[in-house]
């Protein structure tokens, strides 16, 4: 529950009606959400109080089975405002003023004379429902080794699904089932692997033992660790910072969130660093000429005048950002465009394919774009999944300021620097030893075989520090399960070599600068100790993946349980200086409550 202009309003009364009849009453907390739980299906209405504001009332809002509904109200003061123009001549200015919701915007790129702009949000009615999108995810399923041996997909380091996964669960709603990919949860975490000793810019790890939510199954866990440079190796950066100051960024937990994480980014730029500020909303604009890194004073200025109003012209704002980026490049440097959103593009070029081979073109003329999403309600997952993979970049998902001290304190300094860009890991299992395997999530990171070895297929890149972790399940090839249904070929036979070996790793990448590929291959072994000591990697991350397997409802996970989840992770917790897997264990049982 909000003002008009995105202030949290505390001590609102709700009243929840079914009807006609009076069914509940809540209040709204110091941060303006309220919660009704446990509703049945069917249709309700809304009625809401605030001292100093209009009541509001909503009709008709419709309740299915195993879906939330999110309800962004926004409330009218009792006094009207009057907005004053302004004329703007060497910076655009987003403001915004109660309870009319003008916005006092420069149009064009560098100058211009600013006008009002009244948006969706003046409506004291507007009640922006749930919009939230996330792209559909086909659980992969056992593929017997003798028909498909070979496993290929592209590294993926980012981490947003997790963050976004807690986001719901602290507010004690399950998270939608495709919003969970399993593999983003496990990469979440650091695991202790160790620095790479040879030429390459990656070690290469891997540990089996008998896979824990089905005995008679064995979990493969392969590592990947990126090489650690010294932050002084890190070459000179040239940073745009694209921002979203529409007016579905208003609320509290958008862009107020926003401006305090990149002010955690600015105290780390160095004077050889360079920061440009692009913005957009109804039309996009520059708030912040290429500045040196030493002069943070100039760039928090910045950040703390942006304020939110307008439609979402996205496809502009990239454009912009980009000519940006290209007018300061810096041979050798690290030039990426940081966009920072909720991904509600509207105006101009907002489909995705559309994005996607604009990002595409420029990422080859040497800019990569790193998003960072923000806020709920009108999330849009898929579209910033999708732009990200375009740009050679990751994406994050900042729900809380110590999120953005976890992103942009830390892992967005790895980022800024890739060791290694198009890595891809193929893994050939001996179908003596295996005779189905299953990789756990990757499901959109999934290659042909043919791509392995294709130097013009794009895939993920590795920052400086970065770990790649993924886990197969595999059924050993003495297992009476029966896998494939498919008939026995008439006209064909496969030849197997005998061998003790378990799989072989191939991994694919290509230096930062170059296009020709450079391929590493790692050998798996069966394990032959009688009583194999199991990690701490390996505990934990096996943890990760039930617990994503049992948000998603996998059809794998009907073996297990949330008190497993929880004292597999205690298990395998380790030091955790940070607390990140404590919270994970805290995360596990609210998701258990809510379960049941």
């Amino acid at each position: 529950m909000n003002t008009n202009s995105g202030t949290p309003i505390a001590g609102a009364m709700v009243d929840l009606f079914r009807s006609g009849k009076l069914i509940s009453t809540t209040k709204t907390k110091l941060d303006g959400q309220f919660v009704f739980a446990k509703l049945t299906r069917g249709t309700y209405s809304i009625k809401v109080k605030a001292k100093g504001f209009k009541p509001l009332s909503q009709n008709k809002v419709a309740l299915v089975d195993d879906q939330a509904i999110v309800l962004n109200l926004r409330l009218m003061p009792l006094i009207e405002v009057v907005i004053v123009e302004e004329d703007l001549e060497e910076e655009i200015f987003m403001g915004i003023a109660d309870p009319q919701m003008h916005m006092v915007q420069k149009q064009g790129m560098h100058t211009g004379h600013a006008q009002s702009y009244r948006n969706q949000y003046s409506d004291p009615g507007f009640i922006q429902y749930n919009t939230e999108s996330y792209d559909v995810i086909n659980e992969n399923l056992f593929k017997e080794v003798l028909d498909n041996p070979l496993s290929t997909f592209s590294v993926d380091v980012d981490r947003a699904s997790y963050a976004n996964v807690r986001r719901f669960l602290n507010q004690s709603t399950p998270p939608p089932k495709d919003a969970v990919r399993v593999e983003e949860l496990i990469n979440y975490f650091d695991y202790d692997y160790p620095q790479p000793q040879s030429k390459h810019p990656f070690s290469i790890n891997f540990e089996t033992h008998a896979c824990p939510w089905n005995t008679g199954n064995e979990l493969v866990m392969i590592g990947i660790q990126g090489k650690e440079m010294d932050m002084q190796e890190i070459p000179p950066s040239n940073l745009v910072f694209l921002i979203d100051v529409s007016g579905s960024m208003s609320a509290p937990n958008k862009l107020p969130l926003l401006r305090q994480a990149f002010k955690i980014l600015v105290e780390k730029l160095r004077p050889e660093d360079r920061v440009a500020m692009v913005v957009y909303a109804g039309a996009a604009g520059v708030v912040l000429k290429s500045t040196p890194g030493n002069n943070k004073a100039t760039i928090v200025n910045a950040l703390d005048h942006l304020q939110a109003g307008g439609s979402t012209a996205g496809g502009a704002g990239i454009k912009l950002a980009y000519q940006i980026a290209k007018e300061h490049y810096i041979p050798k440097g690290n030039n990426r465009i940081i966009l920072a959103t909720d991904g509600d593009f509207n105006i101009g070029a907002s489909s995705n394919a559309e994005m996607v081979r604009l990002i595409e073109k420029k990422r080859d003329e040497g800019v990569f774009l790193s998003v960072l999403g923000f806020g709920m309600g009108n999330y849009k997952d898929s579209k910033m999944e999708a732009i990200s993979n375009a740009g050679n970049g990751n994406y994050a998902y900042i729900d809380n300021i110590l999120e953005a001290k976890k992103v942009f304190g830390k892992e967005l300094w790895g980022t800024l620097y890739t060791i290694a860009k198009d890595v891809k890991i193929q893994v050939e299992f001996n179908p003596t030893k295996v005779k189905a395997y299953r990789l756990i999530g990757y499901e959109n990171r999934i290659l042909n075989k043919e791509d392995f070895n294709d130097d013009k297929k794009d895939a993920g890149d590795i920052g400086s520090g970065h770990s790649v972790t993924a886990l197969y399940e595999i059924i050993p090839a003495d297992s009476e399960e029966e896998v494939s249904s498919v008939d026995p070929l008439m006209y064909q036979t496969t030849q197997v070599i005998q061998s003790k070996d378990l799989m072989t790793i191939k991994l694919r990448y290509k230096q930062p600068d170059e296009g020709k590929s450079t391929k590493l291959v790692r050998t798996v072994k069966i394990n032959t100790s009688s009583n194999p000591k199991m990690s701490n990697n390996f505990r934990f991350a096996s943890s990760v993946a039930a617990f994503g397997m049992l948000l998603r409802k996998s059809e794998h996970a009907s073996h297990m349980s949330f008190d497993q989840v929880i004292h597999w992770a205690k298990a395998g917790k380790g030091k955790d200086e940070d607390g990140y897997r404590q919270e994970f264990i805290t995360l596990v049982s609210k998701a258990q409550l809510l379960v049941k």
